[in-house]
Order: structure tokens, then C-alpha cells, then sequence
């Protein structure tokens, strides 16, 4: 991946959204692209356990939206499965734990910071439905390009 946010913001200004500053990246992949499956929680995160479980992922990154609640939705298992089924990486509007750990795996992972907790009780999630949040507009199909400079979304792919 030889690309960079920065430029791509300078060269197609009109044609990308930036995620807006807060989210850091947890994961062990310094850079990720790829066209964007999106999943809304409400704190439990079943439907992206199955999604990163039991899809491929080649050419993928996943965003997740759980409206910042402060529970983790991602650590170790499900890095490790988003590893096994090549995801790039995971946009998190919330929380994550086992950093320790997951920061050897080959994925990138943004999140709004950490949590130790899970949350328990299954409650339902929708896959591929568009979110919003820190001021994009993330739809299925759409691409997301991030690295050390931030998050950006386009309707098409700039690579």
C-alpha cells in the first residue's frame, strides 16, 4: 500500500470525507484500504463476531458503528478472526480491549479508545446499512483509505 490520506485529501478534495480527529489505531497494520462493509451495534457485538467469523474479507474493511457506548466491540478473537478471513481493517465508533495482544496482529484497527468491558445480554446489530458518524457518511460499497494521518471515505475507489 503506497498510498497517503494527506495526498489523496490534496488531489481529491471534492470527492473524500474525513473522519473526524479522536480515533487512534490499535491494530498491528500501520495503513488500510478497501471497500467498506458496514455493521450498527447496540453494544453487543454478535452480528460482527459472524461477519468477521464466517465471510471473506480480501479487499474489505469493516465499520462499526455502536454509537459510542462505552463497551469493547473488538479485541483479540475477533482481530484474530478479521486476520484469518484478510479483512484490512475495522473503524470502530466506540471501544476496544486486548490491546496488548492485538497489536502484533496484521490489521488495522480505529477506535475512540479502550475499554476492558464487554457487553453480555444478545441484543440485534444490522449489517450493511449506512452509518454516520464523526462526520462521514459511511455506505456499503463506498472505500476507505486510513493511515498514521486519519480516516478518509470516497464513493469510488481512488487506487
Amino acid at each position: 500500500m503506497t498510498f497517503f490520506t494527506a495526498d489523496f485529501c490534496d488531489e481529491y478534495s471534492d470527492k473524500v470525507q474525513v473522519l473526524a480527529g479522536g480515533y487512534s489505531n490499535y491494530g498491528g497494520a500501520q495503513k488500510c484500504e478497501g471497500e467498506i462493509v458496514t455493521v450498527a451495534l447496540d453494544k453487543y457485538n454478535g452480528e460482527l463476531i459472524s461477519l468477521l467469523r464466517d465471510k471473506d474479507g480480501t479487499g474489505k474493511v469493516v465499520v462499526v458503528d455502536v454509537q459510542q457506548e462505552y463497551y469493547a466491540v473488538v479485541g483479540e478473537n475477533l482481530m484474530q478472526f478479521a486476520q484469518q478471513n484478510n479483512y484490512a481493517g475495522i473503524v470502530v465508533n466506540g471501544y476496544v480491549r486486548d490491546t496488548a495482544q492485538i497489536k502484533d496482529i496484521p490489521v488495522a484497527l480505529y477506535a475512540l479508545g479502550t475499554c476492558p468491558r464487554k457487553y453480555i445480554p444478545t441484543t440485534a446489530g444490522d449489517k450493511q446499512v449506512p452509518v454516520a458518524f464523526g462526520g462521514v457518511h459511511f455506505k456499503p460499497g463506498d472505500y476507505l483509505y486510513a493511515d498514521c494521518d486519519g480516516v478518509i471515505v470516497s464513493a469510488k475507489a481512488l487506487v
